[in-house]
């Protein structure tokens, strides 16, 4: 079975599932995300929003592939290019932290440790930014959200950090050893170990 990762870009966009290609719940603030709704632009939105974001501050998402098929994907940025994030009751992020976004993986693919080598392809990432952590909010109800659930989180090694009711702000520090390092390297080995052509093909 062929996996790999690859940055999230304009041209492999439209691998993300549908519904969260069309989904601008992070990228606009709650007015302009429901005027998007309204008008159908969502779409050119989130085209703007991961152009801009690549441009200005570079890599801001990952996605999975397990033989050319998008599995899961991750999208991460600084807080100041996420307008949602000041509207929690547990904000704003730490400045020294990128805020995870949001993270899917494909029913098909779940409980094969994607999940938590996507996070820590993100951890490698912003390592190398010079950053010292992830930050994302959680939620504690359930069904189908655009906000992590904070069991997930804390499963992949986020901690606590703002508790609430509903959403809870959780913290994952990239700590700068060799042990973290090689725990990154080892799982991104694994995952990519045997890498198919590069040449991306939609689902």
């Amino acid at each position: 079975m062929a996996r790999r990762l690859a940055n999230i870009t304009l041209d492999n966009l439209d691998d993300l599932p549908s519904q969260c290609r069309r989904c601008v719940f992070w990228e606009l603030d709650p007015v302009a995300g429901e005027r998007a709704e309204q008008t159908g632009g969502t779409e050119l939105e989130k085209e703007a929003w991961i152009s801009d974001t690549l441009l200005e501050w570079g890599s801001c998402g990952k996605i999975a592939y397990v033989d050319d098929v998008a599995a899961g994907y991750v999208l991460f940025a600084p807080p100041a290019y996420v307008p949602r994030s000041v509207a929690f009751a547990t904000s704003p992020v730490s400045p020294d932290a990128v805020l995870l976004m949001t993270a899917r993986l494909l029913p098909a693919f779940r409980g094969r440790g994607l999940g938590r080598v996507l996070v820590q392809a993100v951890a490698g990432d912003v390592a190398r930014r010079g950053l010292k952590a992830i930050e994302a909010f959680g939620t504690h109800d359930s069904g189908g959200s655009c906000v992590l659930p904070a069991d997930y989180l804390l499963a992949v090694g986020f901690k606590t950090v703002r508790p609430h009711p509903h959403f809870p702000r959780l913290r994952l520090d990239i700590k700068a050893t060799a042990s973290w390092r090689e725990d990154v390297e080892y799982a991104l080995e694994r995952l990519v170990s045997s890498i198919s052509p590069p040449a991306l093909s939609r689902p």
